[in-house]
């Protein structure tokens, strides 16, 4: 079988379960002249569990109006905000701390990411992990 041609990698971030024809997705698609419903009900079925909460897709577009996805899950720094229970990160972060976070929920963050993380193990994750929540603002206690 043939390889297809990729014409464009797009990368979204969109509220899980809640796709809809309108922006982001809607334009997004429809610039690249994709059936947006192709996406829509598969990606809002395979995200209804993390409802409410956005998850990154990873679309490859192929040749002939094909494509396929891929949704990676929760941004990293959603889940540092969903840990310390804040709503956004320090504009200053060397200067104003805005939460704290212990190093187990470090180690559950770095887990559930592990296989998106450019790191061959756990603590190498971590160490990703603890470098976004100190530019956060967020500081690691443990």
């Amino acid at each position: 079988m043939p390889k297809k041609k990729v014409l464009g990698h797009l990368k979204l971030r969109i509220p899980a379960g809640r796709a809809t024809a309108g922006p982001p997705v809607g334009s997004t698609l429809g610039q690249w002249g994709l059936n947006m419903m192709d996406f829509i009900k598969p990606f809002n079925d395979q995200t209804a569990d993390m409802m409410g909460k956005d998850v990154i897709v990873h679309l490859k577009v192929y040749e002939g109006k094909k494509f396929d996805w891929e949704c990676l899950g929760q941004p990293v720094d959603d889940l540092i905000r969903e840990a310390a229970g804040i709503q956004k990160g320090s504009g200053k972060p060397n200067a104003d701390k805005v939460g704290k976070i212990t190093d187990a929920q470090v180690t559950e963050i770095a887990q559930k990411k592990m296989k998106l993380l450019n790191a061959n193990d756990i603590d190498a994750a971590k160490k990703i992990v603890a470098g976004t929540a100190r530019s956060m603002g967020v500081t690691i206690e443990g």
